[in-house]
């Protein structure tokens, strides 16, 4: 742009140059304004000049992100006659800008069936863009590229339709893509399965003392029966040997009387009624114990929850320090529907992560209260210890999160017991008490 200096001349000049009749007040006046003028022009040009600047810089931007675009990218007039394209496009065909613009973007399909759908797609001349339309592309080396494209209509600053930008990818590269994508969400499923079943082993590995301390008094009830037994058979073998060798009643009476025959007989049956019960408990305990650590094991029958707590809190507290007391109030029964198992590894979570928080009280104590409410059944886990720290309560059930030391806990297991729960139509809460200390709320329907 010219420089506005050039274009007026002096003001002494031009006072000098006033025609005759003219004042040189009024003469002042017109310099003045034309002083006005130039300032004007001037603030003109380096408002100008900063626009320039800005469009040469948005201008820059746009080719950048036009240039860094993976997808192929075309823009057309009405008619499909292209004038201009992205770098992607000029290596996908192998030809340049100038080559291509100016030619028909139906050039650049491989078979007349691709001719004619993209044709009927420039002839709709509709608003409605089209999307995920697979066409054959011709590409560099000659052969036919299915591409998957999206055609946009654009338009002028007043409305005006000017033709349409289409995008595209081709559909190897989408099909390898959602094949990683894929096999991405298979290996995230299977990390979560082994988290799981880690978590689950965790929580198993804390009760083997407990189980293994439950298990030793029906197996030492056995035992001890059947060695009772083994002597008691010994004796009326002896006994019944006699019998059947023909020994006069005098001996055999002495002999009964010796080997306590009449006594035998009368504990025979408290000796196999404790055996059966012995037996049958260990069948239970092994039995729970093998539902608690089936993996994944989807089921949905009804079962009561009073005995998956009572059996929960048994196995805790048999490897919990003697110190840490739980007191259970609840009904008879609370039936529900579900996986027994898996909620007993829910409760069993809560109650060891009580007796986890309870650590440093002197007389750790655990309340746990069962009521019916509606139509669920709702159990409350009160413990008396610090509680939970405000800006840790909204995330208390987030995978990973723990407040334990490093190498205590994985920080999955409350959040794994959540998962169950929902799964299960239920809610899971976590709060603090108004007494003091931490309440889980764990909220199930009631099996009608």
């Amino acid at each position: 742009m010219s420089n506005p200096e050039r274009l007026l001349p002096d003001s002494t000049a031009l006072l000098a140059a006033a025609p005759e009749g003219v004042g040189e007040g009024a003469w002042i006046d017109v310099i003045q304004k034309m002083d006005e003028v130039y300032s004007d022009l001037l603030q003109y040009e380096v408002a100008l000049e900063e626009k320039n600047a800005r469009l040469e810089e948005s201008q820059g931007f746009i080719l950048s992100v036009l240039t860094s675009i993976s997808d192929i990218l075309v823009v057309c007039d009405r008619g499909g006659r292209i004038e201009d394209v992205n770098r992607s496009l000029e290596v996908f065909t192998g030809r340049s800008l100038d080559e291509l613009r100016g030619s028909l973007f139906f050039d650049l399909l491989a078979d007349p069936a691709a001719v004619g759908v993209a044709k009927g797609l420039f002839a709709l001349r509709s608003d409605a863009p089209v999307h995920d339309c697979e066409l054959a592309l011709r590409a560099a080396d000659g052969s036919a590229v299915p591409v998957s494209l999206n055609c946009t209509p654009r338009y002028s600053s007043v409305g005006k339709s000017l033709g349409v930008v289409v995008t595209g990818r081709p559909v190897g590269e989408l099909r390898k893509a959602y094949s990683a994508l894929r096999q991405a969400h298979d290996d995230l499923k299977r990390t979560q399965q082994q988290l799981l079943h880690s978590e689950k082993m965790a929580s198993l590995g804390r009760l083997v003392a407990g189980v293994a301390h439950e298990l030793n008094n029906p197996i030492s009830f056995i035992l001890g029966n059947t060695h009772a037994l083994k002597r008691y058979a010994a004796r009326l073998g002896e006994y019944l040997a006699a019998v059947h060798s023909g020994e006069p009643p005098e001996a055999l009476l002495a002999l009964r009387e010796r080997l306590r025959i009449d006594r035998i007989l009368g504990d025979l049956d408290p000796l196999i009624e404790g055996t059966i019960e012995g037996a049958e408990r260990t069948r239970d305990i092994v039995d729970g114990l093998k539902r608690f650590s089936a993996l994944d094991r989807e089921e949905s029958v009804r079962f009561d929850l009073v005995t998956v707590v009572e059996r929960s809190v048994s196995w805790v507290c048999k490897a919990a320090p003697a110190r840490f007391a739980v007191t259970v109030s609840l009904p008879d029964r609370l039936p529900v529907i579900g996986s027994s198992g898996q909620i007993q590894q829910v409760v069993m979570n809560l109650v060891q992560n009580a007796c986890d928080a309870t650590a440093e009280q002197g007389a750790a104590q655990l309340d746990i209260a069962g009521v019916v409410e509606g139509a669920d059944v709702v159990l409350r886990f009160h413990d008396n210890g610090p509680g939970i720290e405000a800006r840790h309560l909204a995330h208390i059930f987030d995978p990973f999160f723990t407040t334990k030391p490093v190498g205590s806990g994985t920080g999955l297991g409350l959040s794994i017991s959540y998962g169950i729960v929902e799964r299960h139509g239920g809610k899971l809460l976590a709060a603090n008490h108004a007494d003091g200390g931490a309440e889980f709320v764990l909220r199930l329907p009631l099996a009608g």
